[in-house]
């Protein structure tokens, strides 16, 4: 897949050529992402002048516009407008982010109708009929409607929307450019609202503000002068998708709002001149003449968001398509409103806080304090680690290590590069609910392109040998025959006490798969930890194993196994990745989903039959948060696997691991640290 930028533009970076870019404003200067991007793109920003084989980057209808408008005029050179994709940042560019993408445009600007912009041009001639195309615009749609995906994805989506029925009355800021290239202004605006009254007589009427406008950064053109009792104005940092679910009627001038409404199933009444009005998609105010085309919404979409911006990668620092885009902007917006209220943490060991406040403090720093009366005098959310929360506490989220934890263990203090929250269990107490239930029942079903970034992440996996702890170490031989693997797990790890029956024990486990396979070749994995002698779990296997299998690597070891078995360790899952039958006597996380052989005590919750794909996107892409270690930022899954398959990821220093090694010569009370 690639952008819409690869097409019209490619050639000029597959060649290596550049085109010589000269700006006369300042931001081309000071933004670093925006001339990154431009370089990527293959533009060679300058000061001086340009000539007449030259470009000169103009910043939409900004106020600095006029100036390289006026050297390009006189020196004959191209125009180069540059603006902000329609997916930009969490927060409004004045906020100071950076944008994940932008519009690269020769011919215009897209808000403006007067002189038809490259995506106008696009949208009245391109095909725009290929049946994979049309899947990806659908699949996006689809995509940011569930994860609430806009513009600027800042917002809290546990907020309740007004009660269903409204008319939804879109205000933007004052002298936006979108909003002077529709040639509309305060008259427009207040027309606006009188046909929103008029047109849908008795029903209640929401303003919603600009975000801008919320922030305090700049004014919109409506105010409480404006209310009455049957109108409102609504600044509340609501999902727009959630405020169109329950519109009835929405009204815009020339809002990207209007474009969601599209995308939402809406048919908004539009008074300026958007790119998306003209296409059979909208009631129009003010048509422009010469769009005649109609257009399915699909088609609308994969014009605006799939071929015509140039989107960015800021983790691997490349050009990219719109669904890695996506990937990004999910973890990222996730985490956001996860965040954005603050934590108070409880039950987080000290070595365990420098990573957690670089994971969960990005918006406000985590408070750690295990007093429980600061702990409920706060807005704060509430965060408890999971071993150390009891079963009957409410309103708070367990954090667990997540499964794809880092290059090391962390009873070695390794800081993880991912975290699993959970606000209705943990995935490994089958006792009662977990977020992770819900999210593999949600993907019973996946789209084709969910399916394949699941498979391709399962292939990355597979192929790079990566694991929890990713470890490394040697291949054992392993005689021909019915090969069964038995993972050993840590006897006192919570998996273990919540999560299995009669069988507890590693020794109890290498019995009953014995008993149930004596001719077998049973190897026997111990768990990494307690080779390590930092937790326990130690087990005498003579007789019941021909190969104990101790510092060796299990994904090695699942190439040449034909099944495991298991009570409740994750080497389960990883062997589901590759083949391999398991059979589990606990209630691990991924049994009773139907692709395992169960033994053991399955919750009857667990109705749902997801196929390996869908237990793979919600168990390695719904439910961990991934952190990147080299930028600092919260990533999505596929920026993980990267890291640990390079290796670039920072070691502990040599305090963490002196005090490892004095915590294994304390093995038995590893419940003090962990």
């Amino acid at each position: 897949m690639t952008s819409g930028y690869g097409a019209s533009y490619g050639a000029s970076t597959a060649g290596g050529e550049t085109s010589r870019l000269f700006a006369y404003n300042g931001g081309f200067l000071t933004q670093r992402r925006l001339r990154r991007i431009l370089k990527l793109a293959g533009f060679d920003l300058r000061l001086g002048l340009p000539g007449a084989d030259d470009l000169v980057a103009v910043w939409g209808n900004s106020p600095t516009a006029h100036r390289g408008l006026r050297i390009a005029e006189k020196r004959e050179a191209g125009i180069l407008r540059v603006e902000d994709a329609f997916v930009r940042s969490m927060l409004p560019g004045r906020a100071g982010e950076p944008p994940i993408g932008l519009h690269l445009d020769r011919s215009g600007v897209h808000f403006d109708a007067t002189t038809p912009s490259d995506l106008e041009q696009m949208l009245t001639s391109a095909p725009l009929d290929d049946t994979a195309l049309m899947n990806r615009a659908r699949d996006a749609i689809d995509r940011m409607r569930r994860a609430h995906i806009s513009k600027y994805s800042g917002f809290d989506t546990t907020l309740s929307p007004p009660a269903p029925g409204y008319v939804l009355v879109v205000d933007q800021t004052r002298g936006d450019a979108s909003v002077t290239a529709s040639n509309a202004d305060m008259a427009t605006f207040l027309e606006m609202l009188v046909f929103a009254q008029e047109e849908h007589p008795g029903a209640r009427i929401i303003i919603k503000t600009h975000p801008e406008t919320q922030s305090g950064f700049r004014e919109g053109y409506y105010s409480e002068a404006n209310t009455s009792n049957r109108v409102n104005l609504l600044s509340d940092p609501i999902s727009p998708w959630t405020l169109l679910e329950g519109a009835v009627g929405v009204y815009t001038v020339s809002s990207q709002l209007g474009f969601e409404a599209i995308l939402a199933g809406h048919k908004p009444r539009v008074f300026g001149q958007p790119f998306y009005a003209g296409w059979g998609l909208t009631h129009d105010e003010n048509p422009v003449p010469s769009r005649e085309r109609k257009l399915t919404r699909n088609q609308l979409f994969a014009a605006a968001m799939l071929l015509y911006p140039v989107w960015y990668d800021p983790f691997r620092d490349q050009l990219c398509d719109f669904e890695t885009v996506l990937d990004i902007v999910e973890a990222q917006s996730s985490a956001w409103r996860q965040d954005h209220n603050g934590w108070v943490a409880s039950g987080i060991r000290m070595w365990k806080r420098k990573p957690m406040q670089k994971i969960f403090g990005a918006q406000k720093r985590v408070i750690f304090s295990d007093d429980p009366a600061r702990s409920h005098a706060t807005d704060r959310a509430q965060m408890i680690w999971a071993g150390k929360s009891a079963p009957n506490q409410s309103n708070i989220t367990r954090v667990e290590d997540g499964f794809l934890r880092s290059r090391g263990l962390g009873a070695e203090l390794v800081p993880p590069l991912s975290l699993v929250c959970d606000d209705l269990g943990i995935y490994y107490d089958p006792k009662q609910p977990s977020r992770l239930e819900h999210l593999i029942k949600e993907r019973s079903t996946l789209s084709d392109l969910r399916r394949q970034r699941a498979a391709r992440l399962v292939h990355s996996l597979t192929n790079n040998k990566l694991s929890k702890y990713n470890l490394g170490g040697t291949v054992p031989h392993v005689p021909q025959g019915h090969r069964i693997l038995v993972p050993g797990q840590v006897e006192d790890d919570a998996s273990i006490r919540t999560g299995t029956g009669q069988v507890r024990t590693n020794l109890g486990l290498l019995r009953a798969a014995r008993a149930a396979h004596p001719d077998a070749v049973i190897v026997y994995k111990p768990h990494p930890d307690v080779e390590a002698g930092l937790r326990i779990g130690t087990v005498d296997a003579t007789g019941l194993t021909d190969v104990v299998a101790t510092q060796a690597d299990p994904m090695s070891l699942l190439d040449q196994i034909d099944e495991v078995w298991t009570m409740t360790s994750l080497i389960g899952f990883e062997a589901l990745l590759r083949g391999v039958n398991v059979t589990t006597l606990g209630a691990p996380f991924y049994a009773g989903w139907g692709l395992t052989n169960d033994l053991g005590d399955i919750p009857n919750r667990r109705v749902a039959r997801p196929d390996l794909m869908g237990l793979v996107y919600a168990t390695l892409i719904d439910y961990p948060r991934y952190f990147d270690p080299l930028t600092g930022k919260i990533c999505p899954v596929e920026i993980a696997v990267d890291r640990l398959a390079s290796g670039r990821i920072p070691h502990p220093g040599f305090g963490n691991r002196g005090l490892s090694k004095i915590q294994g010569l304390f093995a038995t009370y590893a419940r003090l640290w962990r």
